[in-house]
């Protein structure tokens, strides 16, 4: 905005920010202007309005502190679960048993509504037990192809049906179970829920491959030594 004489409003920001003893030398305007308060029609001094910037700033960071808090407070609770889910697994002494503990415990610990497994190439002891009854030559396909587990809608992937009630799955998570790192795919983990939105696309898989991870490595000791 141009003011008398061609001299903007930028010029007169420009000069009092450029010259601090303007104040020290007429402090008595400091007393004298008036604005508008931000929080209501009321005039307020100069100072007061810098207070209230400043309690405005305050409490913008309060904010975000607590926001941090809060997330560091949720990933120390997604690590203990983790952990337990871990514990579970390497404590399992029962091989036959641990596919099912390894299930039982990821849906108790991370409230996953069903989840269920198939390891293909188990070794001969293990042959007559559910996980280990294998999966088409398609989903075998799928699951190697996986570099990254699959999130999204439930499209009448076969392995919905190793779940206890495939007709309610809306969203669904595959997971790849590889025999070390970058080994071969042995097998798949499948997470399903009613809720459409639960295993969304556009959800983050990093939490899900250690998952995956996890789990391949116990169930590594159910395959056939070479």
């Amino acid at each position: 905005m141009s003011i008398a004489g061609g001299i903007t409003e930028a010029d007169i920001a420009n000069y009092l920010a450029n010259t601090p003893g303007f104040f020290e030398r007429h402090a008595e305007l400091l007393a004298a202007i008036q604005l508008t308060s931000p929080h209501g029609q009321r005039a307020v001094s100069l100072q007061e309005r810098q207070l209230e910037m400043l309690r405005d700033k305050v409490r913008g960071l309060e904010a975000k502190l607590m926001e941090m808090i809060r997330h560091g407070q949720e990933n120390v609770a997604i690590a203990d679960r983790l952990h337990r889910f871990t514990r579970a697994v390497l404590l399992t002494s029962s091989l036959s048993s641990l596919p099912e503990v390894l299930v039982a415990t990821l849906k108790r610990e991370f409230m996953i509504p069903q989840a269920g497994l198939r390891l293909w190439g188990a070794d001969e002891a293990f042959a007559a037990l559910p996980f280990a009854q294998g999966a088409s030559d398609d989903t075998r396909a799928l699951a190697d192809s996986l570099t990254h587990p699959y999130c999204g809608l439930n499209t009448g992937f076969e392995a919905t049906s190793w779940l206890d009630d495939p007709d309610t799955v809306a969203s669904i998570a595959l997971i790849p179970l590889r025999a070390g790192d970058g080994g071969r795919c042995v097998g798949m983990l499948v997470f399903g829920s009613p809720d459409p939105t639960r295993y969304s696309a556009d959800l983050g898989t990093d939490f899900l491959e250690r998952i995956g991870e996890i789990a391949g490595a116990g169930l590594a000791r159910l395959l056939p030594l070479d």
